[in-house]
Order: C-alpha cells, then sequence, then structure tokens
C-alpha cells in the first residue's frame, strides 16, 4: 500500500501539479470552476462568485485535465517553448504544462481553441492571476470538469 502512494505521489509531483481533494477545494478560500462543456469560468471568494467569464480549452483532439489542483508555477510573462514561443501572459500553471493564462485570440472565447491550456481575456487572465497572488496558492483551488 505505501509503495502505491508513494508512486502516486511521485507521478503527480513529476507531472508537475499538485492534486488536492474535493473536501480541501471547498475548504479553500478562493475557487477558479472550470465547467469545459459550457466553457465557462467561475471565480468563487467563500461562498461568494466574483466572476463568469468566458474561456477556450483543449480542441479536438487536445484536451484539458479534469479534476481539482492547487496552483503551481505563476509567470506575469511566459511564453510556450512548445508553441513557438506563443505569450501566456499571467500564467497560472495547475498540472504539468497546463496553465491557466492571457490570450490575443479573444474571439474564439466561448468555443474550444487550444492545446489543453485554459484561455482567458487578457484582462480576466490579469485579474486571476492577482486574486491567486493575494490570497496565495495554498489558499486557492482550481476545479476542472466536464
Amino acid at each position: 500500500m505505501r509503495r502505491i502512494l508513494a508512486a502516486i505521489v511521485v507521478a503527480v509531483m513529476a507531472a508537475g501539479g499538485t492534486l488536492a481533494t474535493t473536501a480541501e477545494a471547498a475548504a479553500a478560500r478562493l475557487v477558479a470552476t472550470i465547467d469545459l462543456s459550457d466553457q465557462t469560468m467561475r471565480v468563487s471568494l467563500g461562498k461568494k462568485t466574483l466572476y463568469n467569464w468566458a474561456i477556450s480549452s483543449g480542441k479536438r483532439g487536445y484536451r484539458t485535465p479534469t479534476g481539482t489542483y492547487r496552483p503551481g508555477r505563476m509567470y506575469r510573462e511566459y511564453y510556450s517553448r512548445k508553441y513557438n514561443m506563443s505569450p501566456m501572459p499571467h500564467s497560472i500553471f495547475f498540472r504539468g504544462g497546463y496553465a491557466i493564462h492571457g490570450t490575443g485570440y479573444t474571439r474564439q472565447l466561448g468555443s474550444p481553441a487550444s492545446h489543453g491550456c485554459v484561455r482567458l481575456h487578457p484582462a480576466n487572465a490579469r485579474t486571476l492571476y492577482n486574486l491567486v497572488r493575494k490570497y496565495g496558492r495554498g489558499n486557492t483551488r482550481i476545479v476542472v470538469r466536464r
């Protein structure tokens, strides 16, 4: 049993993300809930909804991972090495190379269009980034569901 748990921990850490339980998500102060079927994000502080935003997630052939996560690495400015140095402003990585970030392709928001990341309007990405910094990564959860 210990070996199985150790293997799970190693796999999660190798993926670059940190999994959080549903109970932890409920206890977190700041929660970003991403609904892939509606292509929306709801940002809540405690029981109060602060924002509802359109997103773009993984298009056909590219999936956005589901689950409950803690924010990982955060960058005000980041450029994707995998996709031709594409800008990813206000990036909040939540599982390995998957991140929530701003996009210049705002006309595509509300429809799947990414390689798996969660895209937001640049102003919304900045707002979320600042909220996570304010309340802390430890008090923030990212919930991605279908």
